[in-house]
């Protein structure tokens, strides 16, 4: 199929551009880039007043699938990364089975390329059956596709067993993907320890079981030269020890979700699990703190730590229900209202978080609208503004604490593989 996009704002990090253009899509690849292209078109688009994106790519991610696909799936959970303008996404290894080996990273690679709208891309776990006690075969897992390996849910407790993963990781050139909590310092906790926790009855969750995991982490990649990835920072002093690791040349990079830069744990409504997540909403010097430094660039990347759960798992106490959100349709959108509009970043350094710096990390030819790349791309509307509404997700599960609230920014399209998986227009 070929598809004209017509008098769009491009952004692309990767060749700087920032200027009114078309883009010509031709059999799933970006085959022309400039000012009023007369290419004849199957389907003609008319972008004016859009920006035009490389598609989103989210570093981290929950399918649930397999073993866990009453709370979501492959199907659906690509839908939702359609919806929120994703088209590469990268799934967790935390399944039943555990992502420890090849034959399920296979798995999951043809189960998307079936059913899928957009690229997905199986990390593999650490540890087998992320136990914490002996290494899975992650050269096999990387040979059949894994782009990184993560303990994610879990942090590889036994600093020596860590140290030698990211040997493996450093040799097969993937970064580790690390979910940085002291479980043994964490206990009970469900919600950060504040106020809040106290006057609602709650076990805390100090800043210290994330920032001591990080510390050990960075001094861990120091000593091996592998490239450790942190996931879903929450805490101020995971920027000050980010920042502390570029100025000493260790290969760190970093990730914030948009519920650690929108909310504080002030926001919480008592009771209502849709604010329970791992790590918790954190103080606002916490919050301040991870603006500035994905302001700065110090953190890199937004992902979304998408984590669908049905609602009668939610429909509990603080202290029994899961962990977690889905992130996908508000990632975007949260983004542009907090940051963009906030003042923290720029259109194109949005673009940069989202798809550019995650594909450089990932090693990945996306990311970019450069002619001859890969036709993925999407369309967002800067000025639609509009209250998010859980009920329209095309994920399965709903558990979001951001229905209703107001935002600005829309993703109008997404084109993966030159193929349109997602038109606001047909909602």
């Amino acid at each position: 199929m070929t598809i004209l996009i017509k008098g769009g704002r491009i952004l692309d990090p990767a060749t700087k551009t920032d200027d009114v253009m078309d883009l010509f899509i031709e059999d799933g690849v970006i085959t022309k880039r400039g000012k009023n292209i007369k290419k004849k078109a199957e389907k003609t688009i008319d972008a004016k007043g859009l920006y035009v994106m490389p598609g989103l790519v989210d570093m981290h991610v929950h399918l649930r699938d397999p073993g866990f696909t009453h709370k979501g799936d492959v199907e659906t959970e690509t839908r939702s990364a359609a919806r929120g303008g994703y088209t590469t996404v990268l799934a967790m290894p935390n399944t039943k089975p555990v992502v420890d080996n090849a034959d399920v990273v296979r798995y999951v690679h043809h189960k998307a390329e079936s059913v899928g709208l957009v690229h997905v891309l199986q990390v593999g776990a650490v540890t087998k059956g992320q136990q914490g006690e002996e290494l899975a075969d992650i050269k096999e897992m990387v040979e059949a596709g894994s782009p990184a390996i993560s303990e994610d849910g879990k942090s590889v407790m036994n600093s020596l067993l860590a140290r030698d993963a990211m040997l493996v990781a450093r040799d097969c050139n993937i970064p580790v993907l690390s979910h940085c909590e002291d479980k043994n310092l964490v206990g009970s906790g469900v919600v950060n320890e504040d106020e809040n926790a106290k006057r609602w009855g709650l076990a805390g969750i100090t800043n210290s079981v994330e920032d001591i995991m990080i510390a050990r982490n960075i001094l861990l990649s120091k000593d091996t030269g592998a490239h450790l990835h942190l996931c879903h920072c929450s805490t101020k002093n995971s920027v000050i020890m980010v920042k502390y690791a570029k100025l000493e040349h260790i290969p760190v990079s970093a990730e914030v979700c948009p519920h650690h830069f929108t909310l504080t744990s002030d926001d919480m409504v008592e009771g209502d699990t849709n604010y329970k997540m791992n790590p918790p909403l954190r103080r606002k010097d916490d919050v301040e703190a991870l603006k500035k430094g994905l302001s700065d660039g110090t953190m890199e990347v937004i992902s979304t730590d998408h984590a669908p759960h049905t609602a009668d798992e939610k429909n509990s106490s603080m202290v029994k229900a899961p962990f977690g959100i889905v992130g996908m349709e508000t990632a975007a959108a949260l983004t542009y209202t907090e940051l963009v509009l906030g003042g923290y970043l720029t259109p194109m350094q949005m673009v940069e978080k989202m798809s550019y710096n995650p594909a450089q990390i990932l090693h990945l030819k996306k990311g970019t609208l450069e002619e001859g790349r890969m036709a993925d791309v999407m369309l967002f509307d800067p000025e639609c503004t509009y209250a998010i509404d859980k009920n329209k997700f095309w994920s399965k599960a709903k558990n979001t604490p951001f229905h209703s609230r107001k935002v600005t920014g829309k993703v109008m399209m997404t084109i993966c593989d030159g193929k349109i998986v997602y038109d606001a227009a047909e909602e």
